[in-house]
């Protein structure tokens, strides 16, 4: 039989295709990386070193002095904390309440099914700017338990940063939710409401295992969101100890100058929490994003 006993070769512009996307890629994949690599080169770098040489220059010695600074000048530990305790919650609650209207946007059938999706998902259109106004004042004037605001008012308040952003993360979830289970088998479903299961019952213990990709691809990134944002901090805050981990940054920086080299270590400081989260969550978020690439 022709070719029995050898191996099958490529054709040669299938092979020069490949190496021209390997290298493209290559390419992207350095430049991608590169403005990390320099921070990092920055931050082991010494101030005097920097304003003798420049940034350009070979440095004379390196020292990790620069995150001993950041770490206690920013009060990083006291600002790690705020952050966690926005964090933390705002992604549960938002992740269950978006899964809740996923589940019923998906699983049953009624006249405002559709309209109720696009609600959902329009309020991500609108820009956050456009809201700051009448949220600042809805803020200064609710009041709210004590248990919940020292304050008594959701202005200053570290439950008022987790509300607002698990109102405006929860309709790009519920997006990504209700097809991620449209994909789900509706036999599953049927077959465990023939058996008498509860809606709460074909939701928690049927519904919701199967989407662990999805679930876990959402939290890295409402992780990253909500962690790295201080747009709602910055205005619905006035308490310098309550501010998240992003205002940190605010306090390495000078009145009249600005170290570049502590500013740089700081920032990898605060960079380590989502890093972590993305290699605990890798393989999951990455069958989360990938899940149906490969369906017809």
């Amino acid at each position: 039989m022709k070719g029995e006993g050898h191996p099958v070769r490529p054709p040669p512009r299938k092979g020069r295709a490949r190496f021209a996307t390997g290298a493209f890629i290559m390419v992207l994949a350095v430049l991608w990386m590169l403005p990390l690599l320099w921070t990092v080169f920055v931050s082991l770098r010494t101030e005097s070193d920097t304003n003798a040489h420049g940034y350009l220059s070979w440095p004379r010695s390196l020292t990790l002095q620069n995150y001993s600074n950041a770490w206690t000048q920013g009060q990083i530990l006291m600002h790690f904390w705020n952050s966690a305790k926005i964090t933390v919650p705002a992604v549960i609650i938002t992740l269950f309440l978006a899964s809740c209207v996923a589940f019923v946007v998906a699983r049953f059938s009624f006249r405002f099914n559709l309209i109720l999706l696009l609600v959902f998902t329009a309020g991500n259109l609108l820009p956050q700017q456009v809201l700051l106004a009448p949220l600042f004042k809805i803020y200064t004037s609710v009041a709210v338990p004590n248990w919940l605001s020292d304050s008594g008012q959701l202005y200053d308040s570290i439950a008022g940063i987790v509300l607002i952003n698990v109102a405006f993360q929860t309709g790009f979830c519920v997006f990504v939710l209700s097809n991620f289970m449209r994909t789900i088998p509706e036999e599953l479903t049927e077959a465990a409401l023939v058996d008498g299961a509860s809606v709460w019952t074909q939701y928690w213990r049927i519904t919701m295992p199967l989407c662990r990709p999805a679930l876990a691809a959402l939290a890295t990134l409402l992780t990253t969101w909500i962690y790295n944002d201080f747009f709602w901090a910055l205005t619905l805050m006035s308490t310098g100890d309550k501010l998240p981990i992003t205002s940190a940054i605010k306090n390495l920086q000078g009145e009249y100058a600005q170290n570049a080299n502590l500013l740089s270590a700081g920032s990898l400081i605060i960079a380590v929490p989502t890093l972590v989260v993305y290699l605990i969550l890798q393989r999951q978020f990455i069958a989360g994003l990938t899940l149906g690439s490969t369906k017809g």
